[in-house]
């Protein structure tokens, strides 16, 4: 008689450093004998990545927890676990403990690895909760179980130093600490090996990177540029992409980076959160709204054609009405490709949380959706200027709403939709041109072409020439900065 295996499932909250959590987590569980479940009914564990950065994030994760004692009332020898950031905030940690003793197990972001060894408590019948007030030592080699075959996150640092008033993120990852450098370029020359074409590096500011570690050969510090550089010249590795920056930190030798480093895609997202000066303050963001734009303007002119998306908040506390439309004008000048916007949720132990005048809810709802209709109008019309154009653009698999038709990213990271008739995997590379564009995606035409790195393209007058524009950029090629071709042949 066939004996199932023990298998697992992960559920992940929040952002891409929890996505990269969860990876290592399954990682640990496989290296332990479980086979990765695809629905919770089915796992002999569960383990909760959570998020606390928003209260929305905060109620999914104790809703699905409470669902969990249904499940492990049929199945009393299911492991429930929760871990995350809401695992390191007290508060939320004796909540679980003293109303949820279904759940098992709880750790926090700082000891993941000692997963294995708290498992074992666990199934010796312990009820395990293991939190670390302050993290270790960066662990490497940890195993991972990832998302996709052809793209990778990989962190670059983990923790944050900035404390903006209104985020908790300081205090549930811990301070910044950055991985070493070769460490980060092993971990991608090894995914690189594995099929892997694409990697985002990972930080809750990448823009700062390099702090503490011991000065390169050269005598200098290292700092994420020379990672960008370091990175871009990996074998096999065919897309770069990073997240999150800070506006404060982003300076001309990480643009001129991004611009030299042909596998970087043109994609920026700087968070403005306000365009109110003074509001920017009381965040602790450590830019005006003048410096941010200039910022753009600058990126802008050393990298043609690329894209830039932000976090904008609303609701801030002591944001009055002309606060807000300082906003305003910063979204109509920046002219966002998109733009992540959230109302402001007090996060307990925060220094917002502690502030005066916290405005009513009516207000927040209200100035976010005139904020949303006015990104979604510029989002529209930056796309809406790219028909026509031809465009880079790696697959990702089948549509989920439609398996007919394929989907993929731009290097700008914009979603475009298309059919072929052609057999195409994820990670495969295919030059379109834009047909139709909407809001927040596009749809294309499969074209006849080469396509190298940033501003390799061709078009069909050109490829039927026999004329080869590899390794010219975008403005020296023949083609407009957003990849029209200025032939008459198109």
């Amino acid at each position: 008689m066939e004996v199932r295996r023990r298998s697992a499932k992960v559920v992940t909250f929040g952002c891409q450093m929890n996505e990269r959590d969860s990876e290592t987590i399954m990682g640990i569980l496989s290296s332990l004998g479980f086979e990765e479940s695809s629905r919770v009914e089915d796992a002999d564990i569960v383990i909760f990545v959570t998020c606390c950065v928003r209260e929305n994030a905060e109620n999914r994760a104790f809703g699905n927890l409470g669902e969990m004692k249904r499940l492990k009332e049929g199945n009393p020898n299911l492991v429930v676990g929760m871990c995350g950031c809401m695992a390191q905030r007290s508060d939320l940690r004796e909540i679980v403990r003293a109303r949820m003793p279904w759940v098992n197990l709880v750790f926090g972001t700082h000891n993941i690895h000692r997963l294995p060894e708290l498992l074992e408590r666990v199934f010796a019948g312990e009820r395990v909760v293991e939190v670390w007030d302050e993290p270790d030592e960066v662990v490497e080699g940890l195993p991972a179980v990832r998302a996709y075959g052809h793209k990778a996150f990989v962190n670059i640092t983990y923790g944050c130093d900035n404390f903006c008033t209104y985020c908790i993120v300081p205090y549930v990852r811990g301070r910044e600490r950055s991985r070493r450098m070769e460490d980060v370029v092993a971990e991608v020359c090894d995914l690189a090996g594995s099929g892997c074409v694409e990697v985002t590096l990972l930080g809750q500011n990448v823009n700062s990177y390099g702090r503490g570690l011991p000065p390169l050969p050269s005598g200098s510090s290292p700092d994420f540029a020379d990672l960008l550089h370091e990175v871009n010249l990996v074998d096999g590795i065919r897309r770069i992409r990073f997240t999150t920056s800070h506006p404060r930190d982003f300076s001309d030798k990480m643009i001129e980076a991004v611009a030299s480093s042909e596998k970087v895609c043109e994609h920026f997202h700087l968070p403005l959160q306000a365009g109110s000066d003074r509001v920017l303050e009381m965040m602790h963001r450590g830019y005006t709204a003048e410096r941010y734009l200039a910022l753009l303007d600058r990126i802008r002119e050393a990298v043609p054609g690329a894209s830039i998306t932000t976090d904008i908040m609303v609701g801030f506390p002591g944001e009055t009405e002309e606060d807000f439309q300082a906003t305003m004008d910063v979204v109509r000048q920046a002219r966002f490709d998109a733009a992540f916007t959230f109302i402001y949720s007090p996060r307990p132990g925060t220094v917002a949380a502690r502030m005066p005048d916290q405005i009513e809810d009516e207000v927040k709802h209200d100035r976010v959706y005139r904020l949303i209709d006015l990104v979604n109008s510029i989002a529209s019309e930056v796309n809406d200027e790219l028909c026509g154009s031809i465009v880079e653009v790696m697959v990702e698999g089948p549509s989920e709403r439609d398996p007919s038709v394929l989907s993929g990213r731009t290097r700008t990271n914009k979603m475009i939709h298309w059919t072929s008739e052609k057999a195409h995997n994820p990670g495969d590379i295919v030059m379109l041109r834009v047909s139709q564009t909407r809001t927040w995606t596009l749809y294309g035409e499969e074209i006849e072409g080469r396509s190298g790195y940033r501003g390799a393209l061709t078009c069909d007058g050109h490829e039927a020439a026999g004329e080869e524009m590899q390794g010219r950029t975008a403005s020296s090629s023949g083609f407009a900065t957003d990849g029209r071709c200025d032939c008459n042949d198109v």
